[in-house]
């Protein structure tokens, strides 16, 4: 009767298990709501920021250098800047391995262009950054802090600063962004996404649209393109001051909408990590309760021999 015994306090711990599990995945899914909402709110806003940077940097391409953001693409950088974006909190699968693995890449593809020593400094947004030192040894900066909900767009202004001015002052050669891009409630990319300098930027560099630059909407199509690239911008009072002005915007406009891909993409996970955990929880609850049946009747049938045992001893007296 001991194994029994254990079976059902086992059995009572998964159970108390799985509604925890349970719990968190509802919580998560009221949070992968709200930020889904934010994301999709704000994206076609942030990647037509972007578009007109990159139109405009087309513009001045091959003369003067008009802004220190346009400044040309170092091809073997000394020094680069990253803001990585994780989360607080773990239970969220490999959330946090896969964007710290992907920056990791992108730095040791930079180091053998280089062919020497790089200079990474790491700005983290979320406490679980610390595993890009504990995995790779990268040296963390600056830490700030990172709420579980984005919604006001002065919590990315003191990242946004830090890195504008480490770049307007040579400090780093390159700034980058790591974050997951949200693409679905199933589907989530860790990307590297550089912000600095703007000049070449590719085809690819817009924020939760990793295959295809825009949905294919008849809004954006006319956009989209040859709408944009290759016209002819007036500025005033003069292109410096206006970019002066617009340009800083613009960057903490892209760490903004980071931040929301890469909080929408962790509520999710999370959601979907809990839904399987208590998937889990409720399958190995099934196995203790068929164990539980099966050790029981075999306690049965042997209460029975026994005493059918007895009762012969008895009779052949």
């Amino acid at each position: 009767m001991a194994g029994i015994k254990d079976i059902q306090r086992r059995k009572r711990g998964i159970e108390n298990t799985r509604k925890i599990t349970r719990a968190m995945e509802m919580v998560a899914a009221t949070k992968m709501k709200r930020a889904v909402d934010s994301v999709l709110k704000t994206r076609r806003y942030a990647n037509l920021g972007w578009m007109t940077v990159a139109n405009i940097a087309g513009t001045f391409h091959g003369n003067e250098v008009i802004h220190p953001f346009f400044s040309p693409v170092v091809e073997k950088p000394q020094s680069i800047e990253v803001i990585l974006i994780t989360s607080n909190r773990g239970l969220c699968g490999s959330f946090n391995f896969n964007v710290v693995n992907k920056m990791h890449q992108v730095i040791e593809n930079y180091k053998k262009n280089v062919g020497g020593r790089l200079d990474v400094r790491l700005n983290v947004l979320g406490k679980k950054g610390y595993i890009a030192n504990r995995y790779y040894g990268y040296e963390i900066k600056r830490e700030f802090p990172k709420e579980d909900i984005i919604s006001e767009f002065e919590d990315v202004l003191p990242v946004a600063w830090a890195v504008m001015d480490g770049f307007l002052s040579g400090r780093s050669d390159v700034v980058y962004i790591a974050y997951t891009d949200y693409m679905s409630s199933a589907r989530q990319f860790p990307r590297m996404k550089r912000l600095l300098p703007v000049s070449g930027i590719g085809n690819d560099e817009y924020l939760g649209e990793v295959e295809s630059s825009f949905d294919k909407s008849d809004e954006f199509d006319t956009l989209n393109g040859e709408a944009l690239r290759g016209a002819e911008y007036l500025f005033e009072p003069s292109p410096k001051e206006v970019l002066e002005d617009i340009l800083p915007r613009l960057i903490e406009t892209q760490i903004f909408q980071a931040m929301l891909e890469s909080n929408a993409s962790e509520h999710s996970v999370r959601m979907s990590t809990m839904h399987q955990a208590t998937d889990a929880a409720g399958e190995m609850i099934e196995e203790l309760k068929l164990t539980y049946n099966k050790a029981r009747q075999s306690g049965i049938t042997n209460e029975i021999s026994e005493i059918s045992a007895g009762f012969n001893a008895l009779a052949q007296e």
